[in-house]
């Protein structure tokens, strides 16, 4: 697994079943013991390239970076930078690599972080999220969770729900479980249904899925609901968004239509598809599936930077 150092990860794609598993045994033994990790990574620089908003996944990766010890630099706002003056994407990794040990980037461009990584000679490039395309450190933390909670990955039932044509969360995660033999259901308008290619992926992959537009069809079937919100930055026309706005909403009634210990994650943030009285429930595990995207990324990070195997 030493495979690992100076490592780019770009695509939840590129990881084997079995590389997926040691991450998330290696956050496991990160999170049972942070003392022994506070110095990991003493001297070394992260270098955090926003593109894009985020709260949990950039805060999530410098709360890491700080807990091994290491140190942080970077931006959540270009218009704050050079950017602003006209300086290219390329030209700004260049930069940074120079002045960072590895680089998290998140990019509202599809296949921005491929090429962030293949610009990047010197230091590994992690994706922060891609446009619509990719988020494969939150599937790692989704993966994560989810064995947490179940003690396995093997064989669970789990059903998405509303933006599943941009939700990069959704794709990614989708290509994670395959690994683990689920049964997948998508529920969603027809507007916002999972695109095609990753419905053929798990086709290849004979991996069952099903499609519906009702939360109640198959919600007695479920082990995890994945509740994403309608990306209104997503929509080039105002009212595309208006018409798919708000159309699944869940509070505390809605758990009827579920089993009893089904468990409920989120990637967030919310708008209105989750009421927060639905937050003290048991099956809520949202804020504990954020939480763990600590102990995830500081292995990674260890991992990437060579001291952690």
């Amino acid at each position: 697994m030493g495979a690992f150092r100076n490592r780019d990860i770009i695509s939840i794609k590129d990881f084997s079943r079995e590389e997926l598993l040691h991450i998330l045994d290696n956050a496991k033994l990160v999170e049972e013991n942070y003392a022994k990790y506070q110095d990991a990574l003493k001297g070394y620089i992260l270098a955090v390239l926003f593109f894009e908003p985020s709260t949990r996944t950039r805060l999530s990766f410098e709360s890491a970076m700080h807990r091994l010890g290491g140190s942080v630099i970077g931006f959540s706002n270009p218009s704050a930078t050079s950017i602003s003056k006209g300086e290219t994407m390329h030209d700004t990794i260049r930069i940074v690599e120079g002045y960072s040990d590895v680089i998290v980037m998140r990019h509202p461009k599809e296949g921005a972080a491929k090429v962030a990584a293949h610009v990047a000679e010197k230091v590994p490039v992690i994706n922060a999220g891609d446009g619509a395309n990719e988020h494969p450190t939150q599937t790692m933390t989704d993966l994560y969770t989810i064995r947490k909670e179940f003690g396995k990955l093997e064989g669970l039932r789990i059903g998405f729900v509303g933006d599943l044509k941009y939700g990069r969360t959704v794709h990614s995660l989708t290509i994670g479980l395959s690994h683990f033999n689920p049964k997948i259901y998508y529920i969603s308008p027809k507007a916002l249904q999972v695109p095609d290619e990753y419905k053929q992926f798990l086709k290849e992959k004979n991996v069952s899925y099903k499609e519906t537009t009702s939360l109640e069809e198959y919600g007695k079937e479920l082990d995890v609901l994945y509740v994403t919100r309608v990306q209104k930055e997503r929509f080039l026309q105002p009212e595309d968004y208006d018409k798919v706005k708000g159309i699944y909403k869940l509070d505390l009634p809605s758990l009827q239509k579920f089993k009893p210990n089904v468990k409920i994650l989120h990637p967030l943030p919310r708008v209105d598809e989750v009421n927060p009285r639905l937050d003290s429930a048991k099956q809520s595990i949202y804020f504990r599936q954020a939480h763990n995207g600590v102990p995830v990324r500081m292995a990674l990070l260890a991992m990437v930077l060579g001291k952690m195997d």
